[in-house]
């Protein structure tokens, strides 16, 4: 084969720097954009925040005073205090769309006249109030322990066994394993473990120290005041033996082997209901997710109106003083490439912001219905519509609608929730799949609790409204919402 050189002309498609960092920011949720933002800040020093948290901050100076004036980088020009903030339109700056409101407070407004002046002592805010520490369910049952246990040899069993808890308060390992690994020269019976673990099981919360749900409940039950004794004994009597019918709703089985009727039964099944069957769960330090919302729809006048969320939007600028030495020539070239970087960062994070609201704004003219009247009213809807109209691709579409949130009068809302697909009507229209949804919301909130709706009922109850849905389709909605089955629905 023989080998020849030849040329060739082509075009592709080349992403620049720029361009790749465009859609990178617009990708990332709020809380991964603000942690890219202080890796730029950091690796960059010609790009500065003005809405940093720290820049009102009180300084001291080397001798232990109080600074009154603000740090050297941010001192404000002689003159009005909107001087300061009037190249806010310029592209080496981004301030968000509150930079017009926000443009008149500087430094130079604050008043420091208070700053040194020493509190009282009765003052409430002399003293930093410190959030009180959280308590673990170990060191609930040691503090317990301390006052009821006196012997050393019964508190080291009590504390071996609480330290094989878990978090939900439950006794993982069995006595006959843990007196297993205890060494011989200790000469630890194992009846001394089951006292222990008696001892241990009589501290709050009630249930600790079971080793299984059926003994978490009959702990509880034992111990609930106010109980009669016909109905205590029956609730033991469930929890022991029969705690699979119960959880499966199958009533007349419990009936029949408790031979009781269904007054008895509903009394029993109540007593139960108090109990939990997490006793350690109280004591967990589990911290909620808070989700901050990127775009706030309310009620005006003249309809919906939709704005960005001023609180998670960053206001960054290019230092003024390392831009001035790039003037006047006296920058080195890495400089100048960190100047550049730190421009286009500012714009593609207006573009971000910008294409965010563009979005949501198409999506609330679409979903009228739905902020007026609720989910029920939610019309179909797909990302091309909305890619069609604003003249953006798909793809765009659905990194501006991954992990940004909408607050509406109805709750907090992600933006791919108002997208759905559609479900055929008897009249030849198209109801979404989310509307279906709430109605089976309505449906199951609404049925009999003894004769509860099954999914065959639900599909032609919407048949009924002209929505042509099948039987597997309601169930596959119904378990998406976490609804239960119609068997487990079901009570007394």
């Amino acid at each position: 084969m023989k080998q020849s050189l030849q040329l060739r002309t082509s075009q592709h498609l080349a992403l620049t720097p720029q361009l790749q960092q465009s859609i990178r920011l617009l990708q990332l949720s709020t809380l991964e954009l603000h942690q890219e933002l202080e890796q730029l800040l950091t690796d960059n020093p010609l790009l500065e925040r003005l809405d940093d948290p720290l820049d009102r901050s009180l300084r001291l100076l080397s001798d232990g005073a109080i600074s009154q004036q603000a740090p050297v980088g941010d001192a404000p020009p002689e003159g009005p205090p909107n001087a300061q903030e009037a190249p806010a339109a310029d592209a080496d700056n981004y301030d968000g769309p509150a930079a017009d409101t926000e443009s008149t407070s500087s430094d130079a407004d604050v008043d420091w006249s208070d700053a040194g002046r020493s509190k009282a002592p009765d003052d409430e805010d002399a003293r930093p109030q410190l959030e009180a520490s959280h308590c673990t369910l170990r060191e609930h049952l040691m503090e317990q322990m301390r006052v009821t246990v006196l012997e050393m040899r019964d508190r080291a069993l009590v504390e071996l066994i609480i330290d094989a808890l878990d978090e939900n308060g439950y006794l993982e390992e069995s006595l006959d394993e843990i007196h297993a690994r205890l060494p011989e020269e200790l000469e630890v019976d194992l009846d001394e473990l089951r006292t222990a673990l008696s001892l241990l099981q009589s501290f709050d919360p009630m249930g600790v120290g079971a080793r299984n749900a059926s003994e978490c409940l009959a702990l509880q039950i034992k111990r609930l005041p106010g109980i009669p004794m016909v109905t205590r004994r029956m609730a033991l009597a469930i929890v022991e033996n029969h705690l699979t019918w119960f959880a499966q709703r199958d009533f007349n089985k419990l009936k029949k082997a408790l031979l009781c009727d269904d007054e008895d039964l509903r009394e029993a099944q109540t007593v139960i209901r108090q109990c939990n069957p997490h006793p350690g769960s109280a004591f967990a330090s589990d911290v909620s997710d808070y989700v901050v919302p990127d775009v706030i729809v309310k009620k005006a006048r003249n309809g919906w109106q939709v704005s960005l969320n001023n609180d998670v939007m960053p206001r960054l600028r290019v230092n003024a003083m390392y831009a001035n030495l790039l003037k006047q020539g006296k920058g080195e070239g890495a400089m100048g490439a960190q100047l550049q970087e730190a421009k286009w960062l500012i714009k593609n994070m207006r573009q971000r912001f910008d294409t965010i609201l563009r979005v949501a704004q198409a999506i609330v003219e679409r979903q009228k219905n739905f902020f007026s009247h609720g989910a029920v009213a939610m019309r179909p809807l797909v990302l091309r519509e909305i890619a069609d109209t604003l003249g953006l691709h798909e793809s765009t579409i659905s990194r501006v609608t991954t992990q940004k949130y909408m607050l509406t009068p109805h709750g907090m809302f992600e933006l791919k929730y108002f997208f759905g697909s559609h479900v055929a009507t008897e009249a030849g229209g198209e109801a979404s799949s989310t509307a279906i949804r709430a109605l089976i919301v309505q449906l199951t909130g609404a049925e009999d609790p003894k004769n509860p709706l099954s999914d065959s009922k639900i599909a032609d109850m919407l048949g009924e409204q002209g929505m042509v849905i099948a039987r597997r389709t309601v169930a596959k909605y119904r378990e998406a919402l976490k609804i239960p089955p119609v068997s487990l629905r079901k009570s007394l």
